[in-house]
Formats: structure tokens, sequence, C-alpha cells
């Protein structure tokens, strides 16, 4: 047997003078323990009084200029209520409403949103919100302004209007780093969706680095890296802001998934990342020509209806139908007839798919080349060059 039931006698009481002692220590051990407890809540007290406990704060600070910049302290890492509202607070001065006339009556024909992106007037818009305008107009605090177009990259879909504030006072946006983003992170989007005035919805990144292309009458719209969000994003928040809990400008809102014929949305919407676009604004401010990414190829899709007229042994991926002489395709060794299958080991399944894969990285970035020149296949690393004077927007086969 166990020895676990040896010994059940009661254990003997202690005597009458230690029996006193315990219950005086345990008095005070009581009465330690409430003062601590009642210390904890006038402490509690005192920080939830000040501001200091639980939550987000919107502190207004001057930055040394007679520009008021508004910055947000996190003050604890707990979920708290009141961070959209400093969020909203902090990021709604900094969007504008866009209204685009098409004909010099002015009436308003569409209307969309817009980011103030600097102290100098400069808004940071999508093409698609401007695109075809006889006129623009921009209404903040109250107050329309006339805008002028600075510049554009229609086939990134960014643009950059300059309004003339005059004595009002401007909020630009403060500029995040969508680089840092992750799945999960919370964001605000911030705009005029229908043309309401001020409008903020919150979500968190869905996905990121989803890209598509869209034609247009324009031309091809390339995006690429995209922001997914669940925030919601309906017509006309288009060129608005996406923000991060600090209210650091992460994304320019651009696309949605709708729900319906009218583009509803249907909780899928998507974002330019704001590091790439805040890259375009400032090339287009400095006058300079924008540049993108390319390869030095003009190519169509290979499916299994066309391969055999093709003469080529794989039912998918960018036919090469010429190679840009002095390009960085030809310098890498790709000929005419060659089919290109991946790319950094990415399948290449289609002409678009190709033009998308290559936008998606950077000038000077070297890439590897997967293609079948008949039934071998080949790899072969190219140095992306720049398409400045090579591209149109209506160039659609051509990388």
């Amino acid at each position: 047997m166990s020895d676990a039931n040896q010994d059940q006698r009661p254990p003997a009481r202690p005597s009458g003078r230690d029996g006193g002692r315990g219950v005086r220590l345990a008095l005070v051990a009581v009465l330690a323990a409430a003062s601590a407890v009642v210390g904890a809540l006038l402490v509690c007290l005192a920080l939830w009084a000040t501001g200091n406990l639980g939550g987000t704060r919107l502190v207004v600070r001057a930055d040394g200029t007679d520009q008021v910049a508004h910055s947000i302290d996190v003050i604890t890492t707990q979920e708290d209520t009141t961070i959209p509202e400093a969020v909203a607070a902090k990021a709604m001065p900094s969007v504008v409403l866009v209204e685009v006339s098409y004909d010099r009556s002015g009436s308003i024909g569409s209307t969309g949103s817009g980011v103030i992106y600097d102290d100098e007037g400069n808004i940071i818009t999508n093409y698609h919100v401007i695109e075809g305008g006889e006129s623009i107009s921009i209404s903040y605090d109250g107050q329309s302004y006339d805008a002028e177009v600075v510049g554009s990259d229609p086939s990134s879909d960014l643009a950059v209007l300059h309004v003339d504030f005059g004595d009002q006072e401007v909020t630009p946006i403060e500029r995040g780093d969508s680089d840092q983003l992750i799945v999960g992170d919370w964001v605000m989007a911030v705009g005029h969706p229908y043309g309401l005035d001020q409008s903020a919805s919150q979500g968190i990144v869905s996905a990121l680095y989803s890209s598509t292309m869209l034609s247009s009458a324009s031309g091809n719209t390339l995006y690429t890296n995209l922001i997914q969000t669940d925030a919601a994003v309906n017509p006309g928040n288009s060129g608005g802001a996406l923000v991060n809990d600090q209210g650091q400008l992460v994304g320019i809102t651009t696309l949605n998934a709708t729900a319906d014929e009218g583009g509803a949305n249907a909780g899928v919407a998507f974002a330019i990342p704001g590091n790439y676009a805040m890259e375009i604004a400032d090339t287009i401010i400095a006058g300079d020509e924008v540049e993108h990414a390319y390869v030095g190829v003009s190519v169509q899709t290979v499916n299994a209806t066309n391969a055999e007229a093709l003469g080529v042994a794989v039912d998918q991926g960018a036919f090469v139908g010429a190679v840009t002489p002095g390009g960085p395709a030809e310098a890498a060794g790709l000929r005419e007839g060659d089919v290109i299958v991946a790319v950094n080991d990415e399948e290449i399944a289609s002409a678009d798919a190709l033009i998308l894969a290559i936008r998606s990285h950077e000038i000077g970035d070297d890439v590897v080349l997967t293609v079948y020149r008949g039934s071998e296949e080949l790899s072969f690393e190219a140095t992306l060059g720049s398409d400045a004077g090579t591209q149109t927007p209506s160039d659609s086969s051509r990388d």
C-alpha cells in the first residue's frame, strides 16, 4: 500500500499564545493588502484623469515653422476605441474632394478624392479621377478652389494637382512607410465616397503584393504590388488616403471589388502603395519624366489554342515577337521566338503577367528569365532598364 493513508490524525492545535500572534499577523497582512489595492486604485484614477492610462491621445505640436504638425502618441499597446477617433481627426484635414467637369458649362461630371501632399498646394490623386476633365476643382474646409494638373502617369493611375490656397491654412498628410506594412495591420481609408463630405472606414491589411492590369480608352494601367484591405472603398474614394494607426499615409485608395453594378464595396479593396505614389509624385513635381522598369521585348500570350501555330513546345507563357535593339533582353541573350515562362521563378502564363512582373521591379534590378527556345529550357539574367521614351500608354504588348 501507499503511505497516503498512514496518518489521518488531525494536526495539533497551536497554543493560545502562538494562535493569538498568528491572528495579529493575519490582520496586518489583510490591512497591508487592502492599502496596496486602495493605493493602486488611486494611482490608476490619477493616470486616467491626466490621460496617461489606456489608449491613444491626439497631440498637437508646433514643428518650428508656421505650420502646426499633428502627431499621435500611443500610450499603451492595448486596443482602444479612441484610436479611430484620433487617426480620423489627424488624417481628415489632409483629404480633399475632387470635382471634375467634362464640358465648358462647369457642371460637375464626377467626383473623387485627393491627398494634400505638401504645403505648396500639391495634391496626389488617381489619374482616372481626372481623366478627360475639362476643368477640375477641389473642395476644402467649405471652400472651392480651381486646380491645375501638374503632371500624371496614366500607366500607374497617378496624378498630381496644384491648388493656390491663398491664405487658407492646409494640413499636408504625414508620410508613412508602406514597406513596413504586414498582413493584419490596422488601416483607415479616408475620402469622399459618393461625393459625401469626409468619410472614414477602418479595416486591416488583408493581403499584399496583388497585381492586375486594366484597359481603358487611354491605354493600359498597370497596378503592381497593391495593398489589399477590407476597409470600405466606394466610388468617390479613389485618390483618397489609406493611413496606418499613426495617421500616416501608406496608400492611395484606388480600386474595389464591387458587390453590384453601382460599384458598391464588397469587402475587398486595393490601394497603390504610398511609397510608390510619393516617388511618382516627387518626380512629377520636380518636372522630370516618370520612368519604369522594362526588359525590352514585344510579346503575345501563348495558350493551348495558338501554341502549335507559333511552333512552341509549351502551351503558356509570353512569346517574344521582337527584341528591342540595345535593350536589356538583347543584352541578356534573348531572341525572337523565345517563350518566357518565369521571372525569378515566378510562373509567367501570359503577356500581361510578364508586363506586371517586370513593372513590379525597380530600374537596375537583376532578374532571371526562364525561357523555352524550342524544346530547350534556358535561363538568362537581365538587368532591367528604363522605359523613358520607349513606351506609350496604349502599347499593351511591350515591356
